[in-house]
């Protein structure tokens, strides 16, 4: 796709977005089924069943799916998407490119070991590689677009108000 494809493909929704602010807003949904049987979670991804489990440095056998790897996958994807779309709609020259997230957690927090130590990532490095003959001006540009259209790097960044229910 190149640049007048996207900007056509999205100028409608962009103007029906202007004109009624309302329709931006959609609510996404996920939905996770407790397994009976261990300590998993099924998750409707869509396309197929995500079955997540413990990570291994909490007891868990390391064939589930650990929400923390997924939590960084969901961030390479989103980055990737938009920097690939950013990189379309400036007509930047890129040949290939990967994305890289890594993340640091501690898992005396998780388990109730120590107090002091954090639930959650202490640290997320992502980074990309890109091959590419652009000045670094425009590499910056693509990257500072990239950062400031990606929703899984702005929702990390920015923190949602969240809300926890039971029914």
């Amino acid at each position: 796709m190149d640049a007048t494809a996207l900007k056509a493909m999205q100028a409608p929704l962009k103007d029906a977005y202007r004109d009624d602010a309302a329709k931006a807003l959609i609510t996404l949904r996920a939905r996770g089924t407790l397994d009976d049987q261990s300590i998993a979670c099924k998750v409707e991804t869509g396309r197929a069943l995500a079955v997540a489990g413990l990570h291994p440095a909490t007891g868990g056998s390391g064939l589930e799916l650990c929400s923390g790897d997924m939590l960084l996958e969901a961030l390479v994807a989103c980055a990737g998407v938009t920097l690939k779309a950013v990189a379309t709609a400036l007509e930047f020259k890129l040949g290939n490119a990967t994305v890289e997230a890594e993340g640091d957690l501690d898992f005396r927090g998780t388990l109730g070991v120590a107090r002091d130590a954090p639930v959650g990532f202490r640290e997320i490095r992502l980074k990309f590689d890109l091959d590419t003959d652009e000045p670094q001006e425009r590499i910056d540009s693509l990257m500072k677009l990239t950062e400031r259209y990606c929703v899984v790097f702005q929702t990390i960044n920015n923190k949602p108000a969240l809300t926890v229910s039971a029914s």
